[in-house]
């Protein structure tokens, strides 16, 4: 058995660079429409797919599950899964595909995760989750990290939860973004162990200050980039999840507040504007509108106009006819001084959504309904 090296550092150094903010993977939410349109927020800020088995992968269609276009990047993979040798096959699938990370998910607790022996539960295996990340690494050279909880069900205590990272940590693990609440892995649904849970900052705040080698990213209940710089004063990345839905355009600022980016960012009109090329592609290729523009629905959140755009899109987005010009007639009914504000960064011209898709949109023929 490999020793854990002093203070839980990595068996060797990290690979990749260390991005300070992304969007977590969701189930039924971060598939590749809803990451092009969070792209059109947040050029750097680092993307994930949903959760994909290993089962999947190797017995589905590939290009299908996997496919996303360029302008999504930088992009990680998540895997689901408990065989090294079948996450190695995949992760290596995953490189080739030109994905920018390898991440396995130690973090669902749904039954049917449960059922296939991964997610949440593998927490209390961490010998089994150290032999998928070393055979994940051993197989690529792009950064091997893991998603996980502070706990599951009775095996919650911090002390367990640093055993299982200094576990994982001698395998090569080069990040371990923690969401801060345990999962009872029955008893509660998905929801429910996103909500009933309560939120333990601390621990993963003791994880990182007790572990300074390793690379800590912190999940759970933040909801904008105050609460994110807040954290990252504690921690070296922060996650953010259904925040990303409900209120996507808050991304529009990450560049410029935690990546140094200049110019000022998009206002929400050119976000839409920017989004219909892609769409008349996928359109033209059998796509219904709702599927395409289901995530769009948060883009005015909390501004005057907001209930507006959601009924217009609900509504209008299932219709034979929706198209972008859907969008454009619900975007006329935003008042203008909402659609086009934006904020102003000193000297530059907007280095946001504009000019992103002015390169063809590469739709894979099978990925076609």
């Amino acid at each position: 058995m490999k020793m854990v090296p002093p203070s839980g550092s990595p068996a060797t150094a990290p690979r990749g660079i260390l991005r300070p903010l992304s969007v977590a993977p969701m189930m039924d939410r971060t598939d590749r429409f809803c990451r092009l349109f969070l792209r059109l927020h947040s050029r750097q800020t680092l993307l994930y797919t949903e959760m994909v088995t290993t089962q999947a992968i190797e017995h589905g269609d590939v290009e299908r599950l996997l496919g996303f276009d360029p302008a999504e990047k930088p992009l990680a993979l998540q895997l689901g899964g408990d065989d090294p040798a079948a996450l190695a096959r995949c992760a290596a699938i995953g490189e080739k595909m030109g994905y920018d990370e390898v991440n396995l998910n130690v973090g669902c607790p749904s039954d049917r995760v449960q059922q296939g022996r991964f997610g949440a539960c593998l927490m209390a295996d961490p010998g089994r989750v150290a032999e998928g990340v070393a055979a994940m690494r051993e197989a690529v050279a792009l950064p091997v990290t893991v998603k996980h909880r502070i706990g599951i069900d009775h095996l919650d205590r911090y002390e367990d939860m640093l055993a299982f990272v200094d576990r994982v940590a001698a395998a090569g693990c080069d990040r371990f973004s923690v969401h801060a609440r345990k999962a009872w892995l029955s008893g509660l649904s998905p929801r429910e162990n996103r909500e009933i849970p309560p939120l333990r900052y601390s621990e993963v705040y003791r994880l990182k200050a007790e572990r300074p080698r390793l690379q800590v990213e912190i999940n759970g209940g933040i909801l904008d980039l105050s609460a994110a710089a807040a954290h990252l004063e504690r921690v070296d990345a922060v996650m953010i999840g259904r925040a990303a839905i409900d209120d996507p355009y808050l991304f529009a600022e990450a560049d410029r507040r935690f990546f140094g980016a200049a110019g000022e960012i998009p206002s929400r009109r050119e976000i839409v504007l920017a989004l219909l090329p892609y769409l008349d592609q996928w359109l033209a290729r059998g796509h219904k509108l709702q599927t395409l523009v289901r995530h769009t629905h948060g883009l005015f959140a909390g501004e005057r106009g907001a209930r507006v755009w959601r009924r217009a899109i609900s509504e209008g987005a299932h219709l034979p006819a929706a198209g972008p010009s859907t969008l454009l007639a619900a975007l006329d009914r935003i008042p203008a001084e909402v659609a086009d504000a934006r904020g102003a960064a000193p000297g530059g011209a907007s280095s946001g959504a504009a000019g992103l898709l002015d390169q063809p949109v590469d739709v894979p023929a099978n990925l076609l309904a």
